[in-house]
């Protein structure tokens, strides 16, 4: 539900938080001196988003500078990133004591008290000018209103909010979700299935939520019909478990919202949603705080928002601290256990990711995308017998061919040919290309392995030219091009691609010692001596680096010659 509107008002928002966390030079100057090593060493941990320590040296600075706003400001920042509102609470009261208008402080202060259920309190701020942003503000007015029993004033909070054109949808949404909680289903299927306003894109959490009201209003049929417009047919456990009830004829409790409270939770939740990817993580992190923070119980979308922001912003240890809040009850459980595990990866600790991932496999045997997690991982560390056998049980889910499904039979096939079984190799690529013809990477793995293998010359060549023609920026499917070229013994055609190949992956030593190769066969031997040394200087696997030193010791040809291989002058006689 991200509009052009709302995107710029919002844009304009982080754009002032950005402009005061991370500018300010003149703000260093006219600090105590005293501050400076606090300041610097808080802004270096700013910049690399560690908040612990971001939280430690601002709050030292303070210390020495209490109504600093660059200093308070970036305090709540840390400390929200922390998830620690009860600590950024008294910071962003100090703040606006000081006169200093900060959207930041006000969400803090908003979410305290709305944490308290003072609603009065909240209305009577918001009506006092005490901003945090149009939308926030007029979703935050209405579900206060509901909270106290006030429907009609809420629905006309609800309509303010949805008057503006480019925040139209988000008030829309809201008021279907405030005509759940009130037990009103026809109103809130007018909204969502467009009759009262037009058309809404829901997300997910819209979808599940249309479908419960139709289920409430004992439409199992037009939710299930819903369900299969929406959703593929590789559903997760939350979804499948919906479809099974909605089959059994049984009715769906409305559960996406289901008090106030939850729907002012949900504001920031949607706020959050609206803008992943549009501006910092570090700023959409704000909203999935207080969201989580608003409803610290049956909040999982927020948790893993959270989350998955803290590890694009590599805060492994808080990534993995927030996956770990979702229950083993939660129907989500499988998805933070990948995410967690994934953080842990991506913080070195591959064992430990595998370790959970592996005990997932076992508690969730029947979730597929757990299965082809296990496989990428143990790939990733060429356990080829133990990736394959969890690739085999996330195939045996398939329930039919989805095209979707080509990237798992890739997956299997790279590893069945690194366990040198190439012919479940060859099927697993040839059934990858049936699901999706024209796929680069399948049709250069294919078309390279049959170069190497000096097989199915002629139809390698047409793989690797279509996945060129997909991709073609593509250093590594260019060098294949140039080196199927090369193996057919079409020397000269060989060299222009080999030569773009270098220079879409400069570094790489294979595609450097392929340039060497080429330039040796059209008699460029200096320059092909030359290039396999730079081969060598970008630190090749030993197996290839011995070959590239005998090349330089006696040339290519007698390396082929001791190989058994075919020599240059009649490699075009090949297939």
């Amino acid at each position: 539900m991200s509009t052009p509107r709302l995107r710029s008002l919002l844009r304009t928002a982080a754009t002032l938080t950005l402009a005061v966390s991370l500018a300010l030079p003149a703000a260093a100057q006219q600090a105590d001196r005293g501050l400076s090593g606090a300041y610097l060493a808080a802004r270096v941990a700013s910049y690399n988003n560690d908040f612990r320590a971001a939280a430690d040296y601002y709050t030292r600075a303070l210390v020495r500078d209490r109504t600093n706003p660059f200093l308070l400001e970036n305090a709540i920042l840390a400390f929200i990133g922390l998830g620690d509102f009860k600590a950024a609470a008294p910071i962003a009261r100090q703040m606006v004591e000081t006169s200093e208008d900060s959207q930041i402080a006000q969400l803090v202060l908003i979410a305290e008290e709305l944490r308290k259920k003072n609603y009065a309190g909240v209305l009577e701020s918001i009506e006092a000018g005490e901003s945090v942003g149009p939308l926030v503000d007029g979703l935050v007015r209405a579900w206060a209103e509901l909270a106290q029993g006030n429907m009609d004033r809420a629905l006309e909070a609800f309509d303010t909010a949805a008057a503006d054109t480019g925040l139209k949808a988000f008030g829309l949404y809201h008021k279907a979700l405030a005509f759940g909680v009130a037990g009103d289903f026809e109103a809130a299927d007018n909204i969502f299935s467009g009759r009262e306003a037009g058309p809404l894109r829901l997300t997910r959490r819209g979808v599940i939520a249309h479908v419960q009201v139709l289920s409430q209003l004992g439409r199992n049929e037009s939710a299930l019909e819903l369900m299969q417009k929406a959703f593929t047919r590789d559903l997760d456990p939350e979804l499948a478990a919906m479809r099974t009830q909605l089959e059994a004829g049984e009715t769906l409790p409305f559960t996406v919202i289901r008090s106030a409270d939850d729907g002012l939770a949900e504001v920031f939740l949607s706020v959050a949603g609206a803008l992943n990817g549009e501006t910092s993580d570090s700023y959409t992190l704000l909203y999935a705080r207080a969201s989580d923070y608003l409803r610290p119980d049956g909040n999982t979308e927020a948790l893993l928002l959270a989350a998955e922001l803290l590890d694009q912003m590599e805060q492994y240890e808080l990534a993995t601290r927030t996956y770990e809040r979702v229950p083993q009850s939660d129907p989500a459980f499988h998805a933070a256990e990948m995410g967690r595990a994934e953080a842990l990866r991506r913080a070195g600790k591959v064992e430990a990711a595998t370790e959970v991932l592996r005990q997932l496999a076992k508690s969730r045997p029947d979730i597929l995308g757990v299965h082809i997690a296990l496989g990428d991982i143990l790939r990733g560390q060429e356990e080829w017998a133990a990736s394959e056998a969890a690739y085999d049980k996330a195939i045996a889910l398939f329930e039919s061919d989805l095209e979707t499904h080509w990237v798992v039979y890739y997956a299997r096939g790279i590893t069945r040919e690194r366990m040198e079984t190439w012919d479940g190799a060859e099927a697993d690529f040839r059934k990858a290309l049936e699901l999706r013809p024209n796929q680069p990477q399948v049709l250069n793995y294919l078309g390279y392995s049959y170069v190497e293998m000096g097989e199915n010359l002629d139809e390698a060549l047409d793989m690797i030219e279509r996945a060129v023609a997909e991709r073609p920026d593509s250093g590594h499917i260019t060098d294949s091009l140039g080196w199927v070229l090369y193996r057919l013994g079409r020397y000269d055609e060989a060299v222009a691609h080999m030569e773009r190949a270098t220079e879409l992956l400069p570094v790489d030593p294979i595609v450097n010692d392929h340039l060497g190769d080429v330039y040796w066969a059209v008699g460029r031997h200096l320059e092909a001596q030359f290039q396999w040394k730079r081969a060598l200087s970008f630190e090749p696997e030993e197996k290839d680096a011995e070959r590239i030193r005998r090349k330089l010791e006696v040339g290519l040809d007698e390396v082929l010659a001791e190989e058994g291989a075919q020599p240059l002058a009649v490699a075009n006689d090949e297939g």
